[in-house]
């Protein structure tokens, strides 16, 4: 039975075998002494398993497998603040309590035609329907909101928060308390 090893020269000598340590008696009866091809063996031994070890190390480190940059964590929690500001009221967990067909699932969103973020944005910014808009410049009057009014980087970061949320079926929201 033997190891599988990165290093080919390594698979004869990374064998499992008896215990490495095993010591033998000495002729003359005197005492035990180590058998120095037995650690020869456990010198070869231990060298190849250094490398896959190292790797398995290196590959589970936390520092190798981030889940995100720390950039869009930090638009994440943006986003999700701005949305609990702006839209929570009406779009709660991704539903619509205005209009039910119209929820922020992704089925309802490419069903209306609003499943890029650059779609979402529109709508956020100018208004849909009984969506009003919420951009600066959100014109004609009547569609817009009658609230506060929102950066054109506001309204890119909540697009980007709602189709990720909507490609990730809404799963709980965390801000960061602001």
């Amino acid at each position: 039975m033997q190891l599988l090893s990165a290093t080919p020269s390594c698979a004869k000598s990374c064998s499992l075998s008896p215990p490495l340590f095993w010591q033998r008696m000495d002729r003359s009866g005197e005492g035990y002494k180590s058998v120095d091809k037995t650690q020869n063996e456990e010198r070869k031994f231990l060298k190849c398993l250094v490398p896959p070890l190292m790797a398995a190390i290196v590959a589970l480190s936390p520092l190798c497998n981030t889940p995100v940059s720390l950039g869009q964590t930090i638009d994440g929690q943006k986003g999700a603040t701005l949305f609990h500001r702006a839209c929570i009221g009406c779009h709660d967990s991704g539903g619509n309590i205005i209009q039910p067909g119209a929820t922020l699932f992704l089925k309802d969103l490419e069903r209306n035609g609003v499943d890029k973020e650059e779609e979402i944005y529109q709508v956020t910014y100018y208004g849909k329907g009984r969506m009003p808009g919420f951009g600066e410049n959100c014109t004609p009057r009547g569609q817009c909101t009658f609230g506060p009014r929102l950066q054109e980087d506001e309204i890119k970061l909540l697009a980007e928060f709602v189709k990720s949320q909507a490609d990730r079926g809404w799963p709980s929201i965390e801000t960061d308390g602001e």
